[in-house]
C-alpha cells in the first residue's frame, strides 16, 4: 500500500536534522481533518504540498474517505466508495491491495452504514486478550489465564471511570486486603 511514509522517505534523505523535525510536524497537519486546522496550519500544509504533490492527492483522496464513512448512506457510500477506487487507482497504482479487499469485502463494508455500528469493541477485547496472553507467558493453567483475562477486562472498565484519588482508594483497599492475608 502507499504511505506517505513511502512518498516522504526520499524527500526526507535530502534533509538536516533540523528541516526533518519541521517536516514532522508538517507531518501531523497531514493528519488531521481540514476543518481542524487553523489558517496558519492550512498555510503550512500548503507548503508540504508544494514540497511533495503527491500527497495533496493522497491527502485528498484520505479526506474523502473519511467524509464517505461520516456522512451517507448506504446507497451513497457504495457509489462513492467505487468511484474513490477507481480515482486512488488512477492516482496511485500501489493501492491495488486496498481497492481488492474493497471488491472482496465491500458487502460487509458496506454493512457499516444503516446503523454506523463497527466491531471496534470485540476488536478492542481481542487485542486486550492477545496483549494478555503474551504478558502472561508461562502461565500453566487455562483457569488461571482465563481469570487474569476477565480481572483485565472488567478492571479496564472501572478504572476510566475513577479518579487519580478514586484510584488511591482502590489501590489502599487491595493493600489493607492483602496485607491481613499475608500476615
Amino acid at each position: 500500500m502507499v504511505s506517505e511514509k513511502k512518498i516522504t522517505r526520499q524527500y526526507k534523505a535530502k534533509l538536516s536534522r533540523a528541516e526533518q523535525k519541521e517536516f514532522r510536524s508538517q507531518m501531523w497537519l497531514f493528519r488531521r481533518a481540514p476543518q481542524d486546522l487553523t489558517a496558519e496550519d492550512l498555510a503550512k500544509l500548503e507548503q508540504l504540498f508544494t514540497q511533495i504533490p503527491q500527497l495533496r492527492r493522497l491527502y485528498e483522496l484520505r479526506v474523502r474517505f473519511k467524509t464517505i464513512f461520516d456522512t451517507m448512506t448506504k446507497r451513497q457510500a457504495s457509489l462513492a466508495l467505487t468511484q474513490l477506487c477507481l480515482d486512488a487507482m488512477d492516482a496511485f497504482a500501489a493501492l491495488e491491495k486496498v481497492v481488492c479487499t474493497y471488491e472482496q469485502w465491500h458487502l460487509l463494508i458496506l454493512n457499516y452504514f444503516p446503523e454506523g455500528h463497527t466491531s471496534a469493541a470485540v476488536e478492542g477485547i481481542n487485542n486486550k486478550a492477545r496483549v494478555i496472553t503474551k504478558r502472561a507467558y508461562g502461565i500453566k493453567s487455562a483457569d488461571s489465564l482465563w481469570t487474569r483475562l476477565i480481572l483485565d477486562l472488567n478492571r479496564a472498565q472501572d478504572i476510566v471511570t475513577h479518579t487519580i484519588a478514586g484510584l488511591r482508594e482502590v489501590v489502599a483497599g487491595f493493600r489493607a486486603v492483602f496485607s491481613m492475608v499475608c500476615s
